[in-house]
């Protein structure tokens, strides 16, 4: 075999169909789409969800539910989980999360009273239940809302 026998094999090469490309390329003027009709027009054809002219799946199921654009956000944290954290030590969002006790996408941190504290914390989050506030001050922490 020599270098000027090599040659691609049968069938792996085509070329691009030049499309509206004048009389002369075989696929000018309608340039394969035919005459009229919604497939010759641009942007012609049916959308994802035609049945047909049958009602479609989406408009025929009823609607469903609220949304509250003004929900917001909160992830909330129990006193007694925040006795995994050293005494003395500044708990924050961050090291909540470093923590794993709450989740990276949390953005409003609740500080909530179930439980008992048995160490002096300085906590600063966000918000805090007035009952969370007394058990932190009651363990000699401090409260701090961000």
């Amino acid at each position: 075999m020599r270098l000027h026998d090599l040659a691609p094999a049968e069938g792996s090469r085509k070329s691009r169909k030049r499309v509206g490309r004048g009389i002369g390329s075989g696929l000018g003027k309608t340039a394969g789409r035919g005459h009229k009709g919604q497939l010759a027009r641009s942007g012609g054809g049916k959308g994802a969800a035609f049945e047909g002219g049958q009602t479609p799946l989406q408009r025929r199921l009823p609607k469903r539910g609220f949304v509250n654009v003004f929900r917001e956000d909160v992830t909330h944290v129990n006193v007694e989980s925040l006795n995994a954290f050293d005494e003395g030590a500044v708990v924050t969002p961050e090291a909540l999360i470093a923590a794993g006790l709450i989740r990276k996408s949390a953005r409003t941190v609740k500080v909530l009273a179930k439980g008992v504290l048995k160490k002096p914390l300085t906590v600063k989050a966000h918000k805090f239940s007035q009952a969370a506030v007394e058990k932190i001050e009651a363990a000699g922490g401090k409260v701090e809302v961000i």
